[in-house]
């Protein structure tokens, strides 16, 4: 068997889970990683989480990893001779960690967003070239059978030269609320939905078009969460955090899940972050409705939404071209209905198996392609693996065997693609600040 690469992990927060359970052996789809992959070291400034992931790592049969202080990331590297780490920190931290990964010799592989504003974005480029090192942002999103089904009717040329796409997402009372509970409802840490969020969505666009945007022009503000739209709704006052709340649907109360227990209500004593803060309390500095024209190199527009306080879950995309028009319309929860116990799933798109039935809204993934003088026709789309519509696992499979060339549906996202994802939503940004339209050239992000 070929020599297993050596990979460190930074951060070891939820989203971690998926790299750890794949290093692991542990998740559906990915139980031949650990024939290629081994996790040898990790790091996170509350230590409580990383026991709760070595206790699982050992359950599973495997050695615990070598732990690390966040402050030796450089050491952990030369010592424990990585050849990736894996970032799963909150976004702010991104650069940082890549910068410092980068310059003591090892690749990276960060969650999305690759950063959250263009400073960090140059700092990354220019350890890029110093180092000649590689940076590989995950975006599962283009794994998903129905995002890469889109993707090749687009790329067979089935409706032709694209000129414009509309893209709305919604985000439900539950799941869309939840950035507004933990670090991301802060926007130096997230950098907005713009970016945290909607980099998934834009890179989903450049890619299924093959187009790079240029030019962005945005509006949006925070008009459901936070103190004032809940005293403008006479919504009275309110517990300060969820855990201990009973009957308030906005309430996340850690004490009834148990993951979210371990990982955070039970850590809470080492770092004081609290998971479950009230969405309508003060300070949020975050959109929950946010809207953009984005114009590519290709001359087509983008035209799209985000809501965050959406009674279902899902997102319609609409793809117009000089041949035809392609329509994806995804429901990930049709409607949020809370249980006897209070309880509902906080992200649907984690969790498929788990939504309630809808007979008005349910949920479904349906492609329609419609090409000039001919009917419409439902394009097939094949069945995923596991959450985020069945595109972790095979994200996962890429990843970890370096897989570089996915001809003909080029999944496999780069620095450069991390750059543009994350460009829409920097400028767009730029652009709520300013009133004015921005160009993605002006922001000098180096790709």
């Amino acid at each position: 068997m070929a020599q297993r690469e050596r990979y460190g992990l930074i951060g070891t927060g939820s989203r971690a889970g998926m790299y750890v359970g794949a290093l692991s052996g542990t998740m559906l789809g990915a139980e031949r990683v650990p024939d290629v992959a081994r996790l040898v070291a990790w790091s996170d400034v509350n230590p409580g989480r990383l026991d709760v992931y070595e206790r699982e790592v050992v359950a599973s049969g495997a050695p615990a990893p070598a732990r690390y202080d966040v402050a030796d990331l450089g050491r952990m590297i030369a010592d424990e001779r990585l050849d990736r780490v894996i970032i799963t920190t909150p976004d702010f931290t991104h650069a940082d960690y890549i910068v410092r990964s980068l310059h003591a010799g090892a690749d990276v592989v960060v969650e999305k967003p690759l950063t959250i504003d263009a400073e960090s974005v140059r700092r990354i480029g220019a350890a890029i070239r110093e180092t000649g090192r590689e940076v590989i942002t995950t975006f599962n999103y283009r794994y998903s059978p129905r995002n890469s089904t889109l993707r090749r009717v687009i790329a067979e040329g089935r409706i032709g030269q694209v000129t414009s796409v509309h893209f709305e997402w919604a985000l439900d009372t539950v799941h869309g609320a939840d950035y507004f509970r933990r670090w991301h409802r802060d926007k130096a840490n997230s950098g907005g939905l713009f970016i945290h969020k909607a980099s998934h969505h834009f890179d989903l666009v450049n890619w299924w078009i093959a187009a790079a945007p240029v030019r962005v022009f945005a509006s949006g503000g925070l008009r459901f969460y936070g103190a004032e739209n809940a005293a403008a709704r006479g919504l009275g006052a309110r517990p300060a955090r969820g855990t201990g709340t009973a009957g308030d649907p906005f309430a996340l109360d850690l004490a009834n899940d148990a993951r979210l227990k371990e990982l955070y209500l039970d850590q809470e004593h080492h770092d004081g972050y609290l998971r479950d803060r009230d969405v309508f309390d003060a300070g949020i500095t975050i959109e929950d409705n946010l809207a953009a024209l984005v114009d590519y190199d290709t001359g087509a527009t983008l035209s799209y939404s985000l809501n965050a306080h959406a009674p279902w879950e899902g997102y319609r995309v609409t793809v117009n071209g000089t041949e035809g028009r392609a329509e994806l319309e995804v429901v990930e929860r049709g409607a949020v209905l809370i249980g006897d116990d209070g309880r509902v799933v906080v992200d649907p798109s984690m969790h498929p198996d788990h939504s309630p039935v809808d007979e008005v809204r349910p949920d479904i993934e349906r492609l329609v392609v419609q090409r000039h003088w001919e009917g419409a026709q439902v394009v097939d789309i094949p069945e995923g693996i596991g959450s985020h519509g069945g595109g972790d696992a095979y994200l996962l499979r890429h990843l970890f065997d370096r897989v570089t060339d996915d001809a003909p549906l080029g999944r496999v996202a780069g620095y450069a693609d991390g750059v543009r994802a994350v460009s829409v939503g920097i400028a767009g940004n730029r652009s709520l600040e300013t009133g004015e339209a921005v160009r993605v050239a002006d922001l000098d992000l180096g790709v």
